[in-house]
């Protein structure tokens, strides 16, 4: 909130540098969600317009606003009819996981090109902008994908564990359905989200800029 009404410059430059990062990471994910449930029989996201890499069609008012105060913001859900899914509970899963993949396949290219536009020094808007815009689309994508594997609904972790549990787990899924949302509140304002994905995140990274270091 300070940086909102104690320096406007740096504001902006933080909106220009970050949002279209933002922007694509969502995008992708909620993208990635639809297509899998068009593969796999549901065509709620296809016929409702959410296929598409236009980001206006996901972006939502509050996490786009929430964003530009707090730093950090969210998408509209694509929707997903699991009736019409051919193997409800597995595809879920398969749907599931396409949004954090996704992300993680573009933090991956976001890294890569933020090494490569580092190199352009003699082009100060590559070298400068483009490449700050390319770090942030890999920090964002990578922190999303991490984050949504947290095993609480609503996030796509929560989606995989009527996978991975037996049966008889059905009453201890329904109350994670029903408490997941403010369970995940507790844990983001007490900071214990911070304090497991960090390490998470640092060690991925490592890997990623390891490879990167090869390729370029």
């Amino acid at each position: 909130m300070p940086a909102l009404f104690g320096d406007p410059a740096a504001l902006l430059g933080a909106v220009v540098l970050k949002l279209p990062a933002l922007l694509v990471a969502v995008t992708v994910h909620e993208v990635a969600h639809g297509l899998v449930a068009d593969r796999l029989g549901d065509p709620t996201a296809r016929l409702r317009g959410r296929l598409t890499l236009n980001p206006v069609p996901h972006i939502d008012p509050l996490g786009a606003l929430t964003f530009v105060v707090a730093g950090f913001g969210w998408a509209k859900p694509v929707p997903v009819d699991v009736g019409n899914l051919r193997h409800p509970v597995r595809d879920m899963a398969w749907v599931a996981a396409a949004g954090p993949a996704s992300n993680f396949a573009v933090a991956f290219l976001g890294l890569l090109a933020f090494a490569v536009a580092r190199r352009t020094a003699g082009v100060p808007l590559v070298s400068g902008l483009l490449a700050g815009v390319f770090l942030w689309v890999y920090r964002f994508n990578l922190a999303l994908a991490i984050f949504n594997l947290i095993p609480l609904p609503p996030l796509d972790g929560g989606h995989f564990l009527p996978y991975v549990l037996p049966r008889r787990a059905g009453p201890l899924l329904r109350e994670l359905e029903r408490y997941g949302p403010l369970l995940l509140v507790v844990i983001l304002l007490s900071g214990a989200a911070g304090f497991v994905l960090d390490p998470v995140i640092r060690w991925v990274s490592g890997i990623y800029v390891a490879v990167v270091k090869i390729l370029v």
